[in-house]
């Protein structure tokens, strides 16, 4: 991958020719930028913070088929899911995994009315549900995924299953019903492997992170170096605004005028409870609140899990963060299926939220909204002579979809025709990553058999990056590159190095936050910001002012969005 420098200047040799411009860099944005270079159409792919830095990178880390959207009668939104779910495990297993999920009814009959009239939109607020309507639901989800099928079918859990697998459980509750979904380890990974794959079957594609849009007149649009302040002014074919959260502020850069976005924040807790893990082991809690929502709980580890979610109204995505309040209610909802949870704030390692770009509606339940996506079109006017595509809406499970669908409309506009679909498409290091236990043994085994690694070591490798762990590994086994940056020795010197020279980092918060996954499992320290910092001043060229300035702002992001307790100051005098 070309460094950000290359990236720039490319993008400033090109300005003179219309350009198609991707606004936005999460899930949405580059599944459109994959999408068109697969077609050999190019395109300029801008985000003004880093790569999946927003709702992208605040996810419940799953890819699911959707099961609460059948009682609002969303058919197609669950069978669209369920297929696309299925082709992520397969596109990038190594990212992608299958996940038994238990869903708890604390009744057998409960909510068949409610349901009903949900279904047959005569009521928009949502009720109980007993075991019974989850069972008709899940008959209908595991008809949608027999299609490239790669899970089993639900089933009722026993009695006796039930107090061997986890005696915490409420004893409130009636019945488990057990379907499988997928998590998502790495969304921020997967999402960076797309543009990579991109930018190697299309290399006129650029991407530039830090790079926002400042304006526009007749057919130029002006991107503004959120690093550097310096300004390009680029020709515009076309504009499509995938900026999510921030959808109407970047319409409102391009003349546009009008409140598509009503969004919703959704809040999660990492905490350090290995009794709770010890009982989920591999699987997932998906439970009923009292007020009829839908949270979830699942081991990240052996010592912490993971708990969300909420969904509350908020505007602001800039300063999106998890409030007192949620943590309050995400308390009290674990107490309600694990008794016994008694959940302390200083249990929390790390707390995040985003907020979901959810079409504006008026008041009402939030979880009445409709998840789908929808794309609206602004054609040019007398002071903007391109058309902006706004996408209103978009989910992870569902990404390749809608860039599907918004890449059809484009290629349409541009009197081209689609030559591959990318449904089949291998992401990243998922090509030749094997699935199955015995295959991805032998390639940990070959990994560090070559490059002269412990197993352990070679197998977290091959977790992260799949078939492209040999390269890390590489860099790893080279003089200096084995020694750990972290307490737990999850990551080392050699592994940043690897980062720093192939992912267009460009802020020491984008290591930490989003190219490795050190604050989900507990490695974020003070010492340790100092010596990433270090490292990244060896690559990129940054002075020790600059090293001091990059650990104190980070420690201060982690500190007050995250509630991570580093303290700015004491990590610029450390």
């Amino acid at each position: 991958m070309r460094t950000r420098d290359e990236a720039i200047a490319a993008v400033r040799a090109g300005a003179n020719e219309p350009a198609i411009i991707i606004a936005g860099g999460g899930i949405n944005g580059i599944g459109l930028y994959r999408d068109l270079a697969l077609q050999g159409v190019p395109a300029v792919l801008v985000d003004k913070a880093d790569f999946a830095s927003g709702t992208t990178a605040a996810p419940s880390r799953l890819i699911h088929g959707g099961l609460r959207y059948l009682e609002t009668g969303e058919f197609e939104l669950v069978r669209e899911s369920v297929v696309e779910r299925n082709h992520l495990i397969r596109n990038a297993p190594h990212l992608v995994k299958p996940l038994p999920v238990w869903v708890p009814a604390f009744n057998w009959f409960g909510g068949i009315l409610s349901a009903g009239l949900r279904f047959l939109k005569l009521k928009k607020t949502p009720g109980a549900k007993g075991i019974l309507v989850v069972k008709l639901g899940l008959v209908f989800f595991d008809r949608f995924g027999r299609k490239n099928r790669m899970m089993p079918d639900h089933r009722l859990v026993s009695r006796a299953e039930l107090a061997r697998r986890m005696p915490g459980l409420s004893p409130r509750v009636t019945a488990i019903a057990e379907y499988y979904d997928a998590r998502l380890t790495h969304p921020e990974r997967l999402a960076l492997e797309l543009v990579g794959d991109a930018e190697r079957d299309c290399p006129q594609s650029v991407a530039v992170p830090y790079m926002a849009l400042a304006g526009h007149a007749g057919d130029t649009v002006t991107l503004r170096d959120e690093i550097s302040g310096e300004e390009v002014t680029v020709r515009a074919k076309l504009v499509v605004n995938c900026t999510g959260a921030w959808a109407d502020e970047a319409d409102g850069k391009l003349g546009i005028d009008k409140r598509l976005i009503g969004g919703t924040r959704g809040s999660h807790l990492v905490m350090r409870r290995p009794d709770i893990a010890r009982q989920l082991g591999d699987g997932m809690l998906y439970f009923e609140t009292r007020d009829f929502r839908a949270c979830l709980v699942y081991a990240l580890d052996d010592d912490l899990i993971l708990l969300g979610t909420t969904d509350i109204r908020a505007q602001n995505p800039d300063t999106v963060a998890c409030s007192d309040e949620e943590i309050d209610y995400l308390f009290d909802v674990l107490d309600q299926v694990l008794p016994n949870s008694r959940a302390k704030r200083e249990e929390i390692v790390f707390a995040y939220a985003g907020i979901r770009p959810l079409p504006y509606s008026g008041e009402g339940a939030t979880g009445a909204i409709s998840r789908d996506h929808s794309l609206k079109v602004f054609e040019p006017d007398d002071k903007r002579r391109f058309p902006v595509l706004t996408l209103v809406g978009g989910k992870w499970t569902t990404y390749r979809a809608c860039a599907e669908q918004i890449a059809d409309e484009v290629l349409k506009r541009l009197n081209l025709t689609r030559t591959r679909s990318t449904l089949d498409a291998a992401i990243g290091g998922g090509a030749g990553h094997a699935r199955e236990a015995a295959a991805r043994n032998r390639q940990i085994d070959e990994v560090a058999r070559a490059n002269g690694l412990d197993t352990a070591i070679a197998a977290r490798l091959v977790n992260r990056y799949g078939t492209q762990a040999g390269l890390v590994a590489q860099a790893i086994a080279a003089p200096g590159g084995r020694e750990t940056v972290d307490d737990r020795g999850l990551y080392h010197v050699g592994e940043i190095g690897w980062i720093l020279a192939n992912e267009r980092v460009t802020r020491l918060s984008d290591i930490v936050l989003r190219r490795t996954l050190m604050p989900f499992e507990g490695a974020v320290t003070l010492a340790g910001l100092e010596r990433l910092a270090q490292i990244a001043g060896h690559h990129l060229g940054w002075s020790p002012e600059r090293q001091a300035q990059e650990v104190a702002q980070t420690a201060d992001r982690l500190a007050t969005r995250h509630r991570v307790p580093l303290s700015p100051l004491k990590a610029a005098a450390a």
